[in-house]
């Protein structure tokens, strides 16, 4: 591919001052008695401490194309790391700006679809949660942009326990989408992807809206975008990360009208609208 996204990370650095007596003599040093000391332990990635789990995280192998940083402050552009996913979330429009997500055999189990859409309570406490009513009378789908499953295609992509699937139904991994989009081309783009990953691939993925065509909700206003996107780059198998990625590595850039149609079978339905880099 012509261009390969450079690898995101982000560096917390914490700095503690403390006052020094310079003419104290320094205390005596104490040493501890064997089999009292215990070793000093990195903290694991959790929720709280996105920072951390963000860094050598399989979800972001193709960085952080925004640079959304896990800041309140970054209202539009804030980092949220799930075990799933990673994204960037937007407060202004209310979805994410992008979800990444890796996807191999590994993901994919015989959990149910949860179908548990809900409110996305990992958000910053004085922001909107978009809630799934927000979208009843719209016209518009509960659009999945990291996928869970299409149960008639049997299109599985979180299943490997029922917390990875219900996962996706949280309503920040949610945009507005056609009917058409939803149910068609992008289920289709979905099933293409799992297809690839049964022939033993391993898949690096981004997708996300892209400018705004009007609104919906109640409460709070959902923009609804005038296109989706996503971003698919395919190594030859699990476990080659980065130096699996070359020249030759097959990557789609594809972009979904609100109304789009497709038509053709596998590959052919993406051609003209995805395209190879």
């Amino acid at each position: 591919m012509r261009k390969i996204w450079q690898l995101g990370a982000i560096a917390l650095i914490l700095g503690i001052v403390t006052g020094c007596n310079l003419t104290s003599a320094p205390p005596p040093r104490v040493s501890p008695k064997p089999g009292l000391e215990k070793p000093r332990q990195k903290p694991a990635p959790t929720a709280q401490n996105p920072v951390a789990s963000a860094t050598n995280n399989p979800n972001l192998l193709l960085g952080n194309p925004s640079n959304a940083a896990p800041n309140a402050a970054s209202t539009d552009n804030y980092l949220m790391v799930k075990p799933q996913f990673v994204m960037s979330y937007n407060n202004k429009t209310h979805t994410a700006n992008w979800v990444s997500w890796q996807l191999n055999r590994s993901w994919i189990g015989t959990a149910d679809r949860k179908n548990d859409f809900r409110p996305d309570d990992a958000l910053p406490a004085n922001w909107y949660k978009v809630r799934p009513t927000d979208y009843t009378g719209s016209g518009y789908d509960r659009g999945h942009i990291a996928p869970s499953a299409v149960a008639k295609r049997g299109s599985i992509h979180r299943t490997r326990n029922e917390s990875d699937n219900s996962s996706t139904f949280l309503m920040s991994n949610m945009m507005p989408q056609s009917p058409e989009l939803n149910r068609g081309v992008w289920g289709d783009l979905e099933e293409y992807c799992r297809s690839l990953v049964q022939q033993g691939k391993e898949l690096y993925i981004i997708a996300g809206p892209v400018g705004r065509k009007g609104s919906i909700g109640k409460k709070e206003k959902i923009a609804v975008p005038a296109k989706t996107w996503k971003v698919i780059v395919v190594v030859d198998r699990p476990g080659l990360g980065v130096s699996g990625i070359t020249s030759n590595t097959l990557s789609d850039r594809c972009f979904y009208a609100q109304r789009c149609y497709s038509q053709g079978q596998g590959v052919e339905k993406f051609q003209g609208i995805c395209t190879p880099s």
